[in-house]
């Protein structure tokens, strides 16, 4: 879990770039303040899209070796991946518990064994009640703020109490945010507690960039100081 105090950190979604130029937009996304990348996995199987696996992840790796890597595993089978996803240096490994929930401590376990950190995520539907048991064992939680699959969508703001009833509990745990997250819905997930902010469509297709994670990172950190107090 994080150490106190709390600190944000902004990873921006790369899926909604030119994959074709995946070096060189991850690299624009660090230079203008990106503190991690987040990578969206997915196998056409617990989501409908498809995107990229290991070998690109690893190729990454060999251009960005200092770079802090999340892979988000939208995937039916996660600990099929833990192997291949060492080997290229992901620092944190997140997953859904969804399609494990009787596996998700000894999935954990082998993910750390690996030499990655562990991250928990949950779709819209999944209640915060289905994590609960496992939070100990993680180093971040992932609440979803749009159906995970697609770029793009809009932001489910009733999705706030989850990040509220983590921060309450766990005032010093890693709380991430994903989807529709941009600077009109900064604010509620700030407000809530959430202190990794997952961006994609809103950083990327800014004219922007450094700006727009500046933005956010204000606005993060002004309720995290205020948590910190």
């Amino acid at each position: 879990m994080a150490q106190w105090p709390l600190k944000c950190k902004i990873g921006p979604s790369i899926l909604n770039s030119d994959l074709s130029m995946l070096y060189e937009e991850s690299q624009k996304l660090l230079d203008n303040g990106a503190d991690y990348l987040h990578l969206d996995v997915m196998d056409g199987n617990f989501v409908p899209n498809l995107t990229f696996g290991h070998p690109v992840v690893k190729c990454l790796r060999n251009k960005l070796r200092k770079a802090f890597f999340e892979t988000h595993m939208m995937v039916a089978e996660p600990e099929k991946w833990i192997e291949g996803m060492a080997d290229a240096n992901v620092n944190l490994y997140t997953f859904h518990i969804e399609p494990v929930m009787d596996e998700v401590i000894s999935l954990c376990r082998k993910v750390k064994e690996a030499g990655m950190q562990v991250g928990l995520a949950l779709k819209p539907g999944t209640g915060i009640e289905a994590v609960r048991q496992y939070i100990e064992h993680a180093d971040i939680i992932l609440i979803m703020t749009v159906e995970p699959g697609f770029g793009g969508q809009q932001f489910m703001s009733d999705m706030m109490p989850k990040v509220q009833w983590l921060r309450h509990n766990y005032p010093n745990l890693d709380i991430e945010v994903d989807g529709g997250v941009g600077l009109n819905t900064i604010n509620a997930c700030a407000e809530a507690g959430a202190n990794m902010i997952v961006s994609g469509t809103a950083i990327i297709k800014s004219v922007d960039q450094k700006a727009v994670i500046a933005s956010l990172r204000e606005t993060v950190e002004s309720s995290i100081h205020k948590c910190n107090v």
